[in-house]
């Protein structure tokens, strides 16, 4: 226990508390398929991890929203009850949350993915006692849609993690994550943030969105928040 410069550290999951790519890929490939698209590498399939399904599909394929959408509702076909569960917890990360706590650190889970996706993803892994919640996008599914505006933003989890667990002085808060989303949800909330050079997100992609801190390996992230 003792002093550390941030009290709440809030995790991206995809990319930086478990390697997820098999389970994404997978079902965006299946999604893909469905429309007759065949991608030409397996790397092409990783700029899908981390943002908004939806946008990644319109941006990197040309899909209406509307197509984006229905691309979406099949690619849950497959992860809702496979993909889901193709995840490996990143070498030395559970320990790092039980430093963490053991320093008075508050932990919580910021994700893009589909809060009731996380949960399942978290309790694979079983750091759930380590963490003062899960937060996560709405599920963008037919019926969501149709509701219009959904939580899916990291800017967005963010703000709802914040109001969620009753912060009041966001000095106090890191943002940990492997892509430029999660810096720049991070900063349009007013919170430091982290990125980890360990997950899908690269150095460079990191330092153009203008991270506070980089971090290499988990223990380095403990150095940080210290």
């Amino acid at each position: 226990m003792g002093n550390t410069r941030y009290k709440f550290i809030f995790f991206d999951l995809d990319g930086t508390l478990v390697d997820s790519g098999e389970g994404i890929t997978r079902s965006v490939e299946f999604a893909l398929r469905h429309f007759g698209i065949e991608p030409r590498t397996k790397e092409e399939l990783y700029r899908f991890i981390g943002p908004p399904l939806v946008d990644s599909f319109m941006r990197f394929y040309g899909f209406s929203k509307e197509k984006a959408g229905e691309a979406v509702d099949v690619y849950r076909s497959r992860y809702a009850s496979v993909g889901v569960h193709e995840n490996t917890v990143y070498p030395g990360i559970p320990e790092l949350l039980l430093r963490l706590n053991e320093r008075g650190c508050l932990c919580a889970v910021a994700t893009s993915k589909p809060e009731v996706f996380a949960n399942i993803v978290i309790d694979d892994i079983g750091v759930r006692p380590y963490l003062a919640g899960v937060f996560g996008a709405e599920l963008d599914d037919a019926e969501g849609r149709k509701r219009g505006h959904l939580r899916s933003a990291k800017a967005d989890v963010i703000a709802y993690a914040l109001e969620r667990l009753g912060v009041t002085d966001k000095s106090g808060v890191l943002m940990v994550g492997d892509r430029k989303h999660d810096i720049e949800g991070a900063k349009a909330n007013g919170i430091d943030s982290c990125g980890v050079l360990f997950g899908f997100g690269s150095r460079e992609e990191l330092n153009a969105a203008e991270a506070d801190h980089l971090a290499a390996a988990p223990a380095d992230i403990e150095e940080i928040v210290i």
